[in-house]
């Protein structure tokens, strides 16, 4: 029998059932979100212009050369183009995992990004850290100033310093010989090579790396700090109990997006040095990639090589952001 019309035992209208859920939102009409997301569009139009710049520069220089890694499947000539270059298959994958000129790159590559997150990652909070604690502004801007200036010099420039500070002829080198003590070449030293990589880099990225962490700790409350000194913590609790957990979300952020670059070390660093200790303790896989591919003229190899990497950064990425949301941090994404 219909609902519709029914009478109750009272003799009152029937009530219809209500279907509606309670807490839950209704959706507007398709019109009327056409016309919400035209007022929105109408509202942020002028900084839709001011992202186009930076929208078509990730389509043309970052989204778009992704299409050519389909060479990675061809026997690929520049002179005859994608359209008449042999087709191989899977070739290129096979030659890559029974070359052990790759694994070693990749072993080489690991362990420099292994010593970076365990020495440079923590260096700018520690950094960041000391800053924020320096009492005058003067001092922690004469800081600030002093350790963001390595950035800003070339990487051509960092070696070509540390080779004169620690080379076979260095100023180190020059003061032992001075002294009549036993030279050292650091540079030319294929043990040493891995330790002086991760030097270099903290020492010319570090400060440029304190900024987002700076920003983190200048974002939290001083009544946190005078709450706990009030409890009785001393630097090191407010440091472990206030401090920390307010970096927490950049730092996993950050951690994340490391992760995701664990395959890539820095090219133009480990070029300018490789030549110095030889390929068996400063081949990585960037290198490997530019001697197969532009010196070797192996583009098909070059290029799987390349693509296998940017896969196995993904999963990375994936993964470590989904182990922070088990873990009840935001992450990357949602």
């Amino acid at each position: 029998m219909s609902l519709t019309g029914q009478r109750t035992r009272a003799g009152g209208p029937a009530q219809t059932a209500d279907h509606t859920q309670p807490g839950r939102r209704t959706r507007p009409p398709r019109p009327a979100r056409r016309a919400d997301r035209r007022k929105r569009f109408r509202r942020d139009r002028l900084l839709l212009v001011l992202l186009a710049p930076g929208v078509a520069y990730l389509l043309a220089f970052q989204y778009l050369p992704l299409a050519g890694n389909v060479i990675a499947f061809q026997d690929f000539v520049p002179f005859l183009g994608i359209e008449e270059s042999a087709w191989v298959g899977l070739e290129n994958f096979r030659r890559l995992f029974s070359d052990p000129a790759i694994w070693q790159a990749v072993w080489n590559t690991i362990q420099i990004s292994v010593l970076q997150l365990v020495f440079y990652f923590p260096a700018p909070i520690a950094l960041a850290i000391f800053l924020h604690s320096v009492q005058f502004s003067w001092v922690r801007t004469f800081v600030q100033s002093v350790v963001y200036l390595p950035h800003f010099i070339s990487w051509v420039i960092v070696v070509a310093l540390f080779q004169q500070m620690l080379g076979a002829t260095g100023l180190l080198n020059n003061w032992l010989g001075d002294a009549g003590l036993s030279t050292v070449d650091i540079i030319g030293n294929p043990d040493a090579f891995k330790p002086l990589v991760v030097a270099q880099v903290i020492w010319k990225d570090c400060g440029w790396a304190t900024i987002i962490f700076l920003a983190a700790l200048h974002r939290v409350d001083d009544q946190l700090y005078e709450a706990s000194a009030i409890d009785g913590a001393g630097w090191w609790g407010r440091l472990w109990h206030v401090t920390l957990p307010s970096m927490r979300p950049i730092i996993v952020l950050l951690f994340i997006l490391k992760l995701g670059d664990i395959l890539s070390v820095g090219f133009e660093q480990i070029f300018l040095q490789r030549s110095a200790v030889g390929p068996e303790a400063a081949e990585v896989i960037d290198t490997f990639v530019y001697y197969a591919g532009v010196v070797g003229g192996d583009w098909g190899y070059a290029a799987a090589v390349g693509l296998l990497k940017g896969v196995v950064a993904a999963v990375l990425v994936f993964a470590a952001n989904r182990v922070a949301h088990r873990l009840g941090e935001d992450g990357l994404y949602r």
